[in-house]
């Protein structure tokens, strides 16, 4: 089996995601190329193939910005990657995030529906049904059901300065990602998977498949954190995780739970920076980072609950993370963060309503309704060797259903 796989960059959980996936493949004598945008982060991979450079991916940005048509530059660079998908000559083609700037959107499109190969698109955020944004549930908008336009969300990722083009971008990308023979979409939540369903993507086959962890790594470990900055063993320990903090994640949610909270409980949050230090108040722990997986799991086996506060989420990584260290999860019901939770691990109260959250914090702090062997038990579903299995199923599921024909013959023609 040969797979083309692409995304936006090859470090964070897609990058992992994708080169796992190659690795999987490689080590059952299969063959895989592994394609990203530029970035700053270094990939020794042997699979690993740069598409465009800091150059190209900095004027596409540039225009991007100035003109609100993300995706419609890199022409010369995505023409380049067409003719390694040639030489390479896949059985199948994997696509991630394609935005990020360095895919010229209508050619890579036109060329997958001349091609016939099968590809597997799996959608990490909601990019490729809206006219821009990657999420909407923050800003409340449904505009992606119908046609975007007048957007209210220009100055988010990819962020437009001025001029909106979401009505036009919409079109395009409707035009672009309609058509394919042979086109299955995967999603990391069911929440994600009803929305591409509302979506003009919803006459393609949808398949769920969860994100996973490493169970390795994360699990519970001895820690001194605690120690370290000074929590006393009466006090309960609320930790919050997040890649950046903001109104989205639910930074204001922390600091109001900071005041509410009686001096029994102690609340840190990991992911934070100096701009973020300034608006949280002093009996909030604020760490910018930790330097490994394992000194995380550190974290997570440290603390008596995980609060997840995001407005605007897909599938977190960080709510597993935390059962699979024996610390049961409280979460906003947004997007699929409360998929992953049952009776056994944590509870779920609705977005926004702070004084359920703050209950919920007291009960499970003071009751242990979840144990710690409870949430590891239930860590044993978010193994992600068994998600890189189901990838394969699915890469061999849609190659037999695929037309058999001569594949790299069918290439060189177009």
């Amino acid at each position: 089996m040969k797979v083309f796989s692409i995304n936006a960059v090859p470090y964070g959980s897609t990058g992992k995601i994708m080169f796992s996936l190659s690795e999987l493949l490689r080590q059952n004598d299969g063959a895989s190329v592994c394609a990203t945008g530029f970035s700053w982060h270094k990939c020794d991979k042997e699979e690993h193939l740069l598409v465009g450079s800091i150059w190209s991916k900095s004027f596409h940005m540039l225009m991007s910005r100035i003109f609100g048509n993300h995706g419609c530059y890199s022409r010369i660079t995505t023409k380049r990657l067409i003719k390694k998908i040639k030489d390479f000559g896949p059985d199948i083609i994997h696509l991630h995030n394609i935005h990020g700037w360095y895919l010229h959107i209508p050619t890579l499109f036109d060329f997958l529906k001349k091609s016939g190969l099968p590809v597997v698109w799996t959608l990490h955020d909601c990019w490729s049904f809206t006219g821009g944004c990657s999420h909407f549930t923050f800003c409340k908008c449904q505009k992606w059901m119908v046609g975007c336009g007048g957007c209210g969300n220009l100055r988010e990722y990819p962020i437009s300065c001025k001029i909106d083009k979401t009505k036009k971008m919409w079109r395009m990308k409707r035009e672009c990602f309609s058509g394919l023979d042979n086109l299955t979409i995967v999603t990391p939540s069911q929440w994600l998977g009803n929305l591409v369903k509302q979506s003009y993507l919803k006459n393609y086959p949808v398949t769920v498949i969860n994100n996973g962890i490493d169970l390795d790594v994360f699990k519970p470990v001895d820690s001194n954190f605690r120690k370290k900055y000074g929590i006393a063993k009466e006090q309960h320990l609320v930790l919050g995780v997040s890649l950046g903090w903001n109104e989205r994640k639910g930074l204001d949610v922390f600091v109001e739970l900071s005041k509410r909270l009686s001096h029994n409980y102690k609340i840190a949050l990991i992911g934070t920076d100096e701009n973020v230090d300034k608006s949280l108040p002093q009996n909030i722990i604020s760490i910018h980072r930790t330097y490994n997986q394992t000194e995380l799991a550190e974290v997570y086996s440290a603390a008596d609950i995980f609060v997840q506060t995001t407005r605007e989420e897909n599938y977190p990584t960080v709510n597993m993370e935390a059962i699979a260290c024996g610390t049961p999860v409280l979460t906003f019901n947004t997007g699929g963060s409360p998929e992953m939770l049952d009776e056994a691990c944590g509870s779920v109260v609705d977005c926004d309503d702070i004084d359920a959250l703050e209950k919920e914090i007291v009960r499970i702090c003071s009751q242990s309704p979840y144990s710690k062997e409870q949430c590891i038990l239930k860590s044993r579903e978010f193994d992600q060797n068994q998600r890189f299995k189901e990838y394969i199923k699915l890469y061999e599921t849609v190659i037999i259903a695929g037309d058999q024909t001569d594949r790299a013959g069918s290439l060189e023609k177009i």
